[in-house]
């Protein structure tokens, strides 16, 4: 019998709904045009490394790195560069892209440099790679990979945390890369703690995956250094405090408090796969595992797509739509946000498209707060959505910061409990870009 662990405060039980994890991982195959966003991760935007008439292969680079928190982005086909400049993006609104026409051959660039003998490369050289290569953390967050993987010596590293709870609603990707790609989330993992010099590795699976458990277990026995840790299901077992304190009883601290501080790193098994691609035979991100999902699709898969690529070619994968559109959503129901466009492109941190019905999309009729405290029991933050809400609304971003609003890790949990229907999330987001935003500017 499994033994599962669980400590941290907060969190929700929505609805698994996980009915996309027997579907095996599909090749959707290269599309004739595909938009490359040079904005695909937290930190500086890449800067176009190509002109429109240039001719690229699949692994050139079309996108140059601006900063030590930016990465390059590459050629998903080959082909033409059609043009550069703002296109639809997931985040709401058009950004600058490389457009890419297809010329049919799908062929790899020559640049690529594969290294059998990997894990006899120092550290340095395995995180220069993974930079070169585009490697950012595909959960969702997209921090580039080489600076987490970089912290300061006065923090030292002894654990590293592969991050397999997959704990949003829906979404089944990391689940069937455990089951068909286990070797190569091993070996990314075995590189990451080889470019940190770390000796402990736990790979985490919430418990509903006892076959992706299995799966890691059978491949870890002769492996000292890792080992499988089942978790309890709760929402939002995956994000990185709240597994830190989950395994290691180890509290991060908030107000800007990072894992690094307690001696622990985090990377979804989605990155370690990309990571082992990367050193292991030079491939950069140009592709990654989707879940399409949801009443609103007629078959919900998990795909593997081209970095580009428009949600719309995989919504017609799987069939297309199976009912009356209310929303498209790319990520998950908790943390996702609502597409205004089928054009916006497949980037390196789209885990999952969410389609539902208009049937099921309520009208959201907000209703004054009651002060139940709803918000704040199931908030694993452990601040106070309702209050800092009051505070959004009125722009009292002093007030705001006061109160912690920059600790929100927008999973959704408030909206989830509130019987008001208020929007805490998006007020909550409103308030801590200002803040955060203010402290950018003062420093």
């Amino acid at each position: 019998m499994m033994k599962v662990r669980y400590s941290f405060q907060g969190g929700v039980h929505p609805s698994e709904q996980k009915i996309s994890r027997d579907a095996p991982i599909e090749e959707l195959g290269a599309p004739a045009r595909v938009v490359v966003p040079l904005s695909q991760h937290i930190g500086a935007p890449c800067e176009a490394a190509v002109s429109p008439g240039d001719r690229v292969r699949k692994g050139d680079r079309v996108g140059r790195a601006t900063g030590f928190v930016s990465v390059d982005v590459h050629a998903s086909i080959s082909g033409v560069v059609k043009s550069i400049g703002p296109f639809p993006h997931p985040l709401g609104r058009p950004l600058p892209a490389v457009e890419i026409e297809s010329d049919g051959e799908d062929a790899w660039t020559d640049g690529l440099k594969p290294h059998e003998d990997y894990m006899n490369l120092s550290p340095e050289a395995l995180k220069e790679i993974v930079r070169d290569m585009g490697i950012v953390g595909m959960g969702g967050a997209a921090f580039p990979t080489h600076v987490k993987l970089s912290p300061p010596k006065e923090k030292p590293i002894d654990t590293f945390i592969i991050n397999g709870a997959e704990c949003e609603p829906y979404l089944t990707a990391d689940h069937r890369l455990m089951l068909e790609d286990a070797e190569g989330i091993i070996e990314g993992a075995r590189i990451a703690m080889r470019s940190l010099e770390v000796n402990r590795g736990i790979i985490a699976i919430e418990s509903n995956k006892p076959d992706a458990i299995e799966r890691m277990k059978e491949l870890t026995e002769c492996i000292p250094e890792l080992e499988v840790l089942a978790l309890r299901v709760r929402y939002p077992q995956g994000a990185e405090k709240q597994l830190i304190k989950t395994l290691l009883n180890r509290e991060v601290p908030f107000s800007g408090g990072l894992p690094m501080d307690v001696g622990v790193l985090v990377q979804n098994v989605g990155t370690l796969s990309a990571i082992y691609k990367a050193v292991r035979f030079g491939i950069p991100l140009i592709e990654r595992v989707t879940t399409v999902t949801g009443p609103g699709v007629r078959e919900p898969k998990n795909l593997r797509a081209r970095i580009g690529t428009p949600i719309r070619a995989l919504i017609e994968a799987c069939g297309g739509f199976s009912t009356e559109v209310g929303k498209v959503i790319i990520g998950g129901p908790m943390m996702g946000v609502c597409q205004y466009s089928l054009e916006v492109p497949v980037v390196k941190g789209t885990s999952g498209i969410l389609v539902q019905p208009l049937s099921e999309v309520e009208e959201d009729v907000v209703h004054p707060c009651i002060r139940c405290g709803s918000c704040v029991r199931a908030c694993p933050a452990r601040i106070m959505p309702t209050i800092l809400a009051v505070f959004a609304q009125r722009d009292m971003f002093a007030e705001a910061e006061k109160y912690d609003v920059a600790d929100c890790i927008e999973c959704g949990c408030c909206n989830y409990v509130c019987p008001a229907r208020i929007p805490l999330v998006q007020l909550l987001r409103y308030a801590k870009a200002e803040v955060l935003a203010r402290r950018k500017k003062a420093a």
